[in-house]
């Protein structure tokens, strides 16, 4: 079996586990960049409460685009890295106010998915993982956002060699997944990543994923053999 088959392997048997996701979300492309920004170094829950808190600070991205740096940093404290994530955002508001006069993303839908990516991209902040969650989650396009989850549980399955960069990750499972799978395989590997194939201790016994894995047959597999155990 190639990668390319193992990753259609991957992605069906966890349709078979965890059915097919569903992620509902009314954020237009800007709140999801935005959004996006936020989250980096820190978990969903302080995303979103610094999201929250910026929203209802300010009436509107314009506003938060022309304010203080200090209250927008006050602002999204909880998400973490403060300092670094309100100046960061106020000038790609700023960027983005004097490239397109508005922060209407809704182009984006237009143009072809590299072209689109690069365009996210020219922003300070902005990387492959923030542009694939806009192009994929506000707009429909295909893109395969690649998170710490996904980063790791591909390196266990031996889907990417253990050395790959993220960046590089993300262009690689973009090639091994066929484009109208990504959006179930992307939410169902990170929900395994949370669930099961944790950093820590992985929960082998009860993956899914065990004949597909590198990491259960080389060291899970061996690790209970040398305990004198019987493998699940």
């Amino acid at each position: 079996m190639d990668l390319k088959e193992r990753a259609v392997a991957v992605h069906e048997k966890l349709l078979e586990y965890y059915d097919y996701p569903v992620w509902h979300s009314d954020l237009k492309p800007i709140d999801v960049l935005v959004s996006t920004i936020l989250s980096q170094n820190t978990n969903d829950t302080n995303r979103d409460r610094a999201f929250t808190a910026l929203r209802e600070r300010f009436p509107n991205w314009e506003a938060v685009r022309d304010a203080d740096p200090l209250e927008v940093i006050e602002a999204i404290r909880p998400a973490g890295l403060a300092n670094q994530k309100g100046p960061r955002i106020q000038e790609v508001l700023r960027e983005i106010t004097a490239l397109r006069g508005s922060f209407d993303l809704s182009f984006l839908a237009d143009l072809p998915v590299d072209e689109a990516r690069d365009w996210l991209m020219q922003f300070n902040g902005v990387g492959p993982k923030t542009a694939a969650i806009v192009l994929q989650f506000s707009l429909s396009r295909p893109a395969f956002p690649v998170d710490t989850h996904i980063y790791r549980v591909s390196g266990r399955l031996g889907l990417r060699p253990a050395s790959m960069s993220v960046e590089r990750t993300h262009e690689l499972l973009a090639e091994l997944f066929p484009p109208e799978t990504y959006y179930a395989a992307h939410l169902n590997l990170i929900r395994l990543g949370r669930e099961i194939c944790q950093a820590r201790k992985p929960n082998c016994a009860i993956c899914p994923l065990q004949e597909l894995c590198d990491y259960y047959v080389d060291v899970f597999l061996k690790e209970n053999q040398s305990e004198g155990s019987s493998p699940p």
